[in-house]
């Protein structure tokens, strides 16, 4: 077990590491890789009403990953952390050149983590309720 748990907590931290330098960097890196194209972002889905899909699914994952990671330990951190650094990447955009800050991009990141802190306190609260 302490090994699954250590495989996910790397997982987290790379995926962690590998989102930070997808946002921070001047241009588009998946665009450059699959269309040889910096200033194309690919597009899983279409965008959900006012959040970016993309943006959505990115934070939902690694909410996710922290989540299998920590558990009940620190889980009060975790989500701090990942909530300031769903809005923090985000702002970057406004000073990052060839980068563009918006809001379904700011509110897709903040619905990936919000989604999955609603799932952990309904399934924290179904577990309280049935071991009464």
């Amino acid at each position: 077990m302490k090994k699954i748990t250590l495989l996910t907590k790397i997982t987290f931290h790379v995926f962690n590491l590998c989102l930070v330098t997808l946002y921070l960097y001047p241009g588009s890196i998946l665009g450059w890789i699959i269309y040889n194209d910096f200033q194309k972002q690919p597009q899983i889905t279409s965008d959900f009403f006012v959040f970016s899909s993309n943006h959505t699914y990115a934070f939902t994952i690694l909410s996710l990953l922290g989540l299998f990671s920590y558990k009940d330990k620190k889980i009060v951190i975790l989500f701090s952390y990942l909530f300031f650094i769903s809005i923090a990447l985000e702002l970057s955009h406004i000073i990052i050149p060839n980068r563009n800050f918006e809001y379904s991009d700011f509110f897709g990141n903040f619905f990936g983590v919000l989604l999955v802190l609603i799932f952990f306190n309904i399934f924290k609260f179904l577990k309280i309720v049935n071991e009464k």
